[in-house]
């Protein structure tokens, strides 16, 4: 992986304390808007974390595929992880 594993690694592990804290407002039956509003911080971390791999992917294993084959299966690669984000 050649993105900021820093970065990477605390946007996922505030994500984890949060789903965590989720479930404890699960568990407590806390109001249904702000379980809601908590995992979609949750999600949006979820998304920044996958934003920031894939961005160094394209930045990296794509721009310094070796051939034009490489690069054009990199890219097809891409536009299936694209299609699955966007459903």
């Amino acid at each position: 992986m050649v993105a900021d594993k820093t970065k990477v690694l605390r946007l996922l592990k505030t994500a984890r304390g949060q789903l965590d804290a989720v479930i404890k407002m699960v568990e407590d039956d806390r109001y249904c808007v702000d379980i809601s509003h908590q995992l979609m911080a949750t999600e949006g971390l979820l998304a920044n974390a996958n934003r920031q791999v894939l961005t160094a992917h394209l930045k990296h294993c794509v721009n310094n595929a070796a051939t034009e084959d490489d690069r054009n299966e990199k890219v097809d690669e891409l536009i299936g992880l694209m299609s699955k984000i966007m459903k």
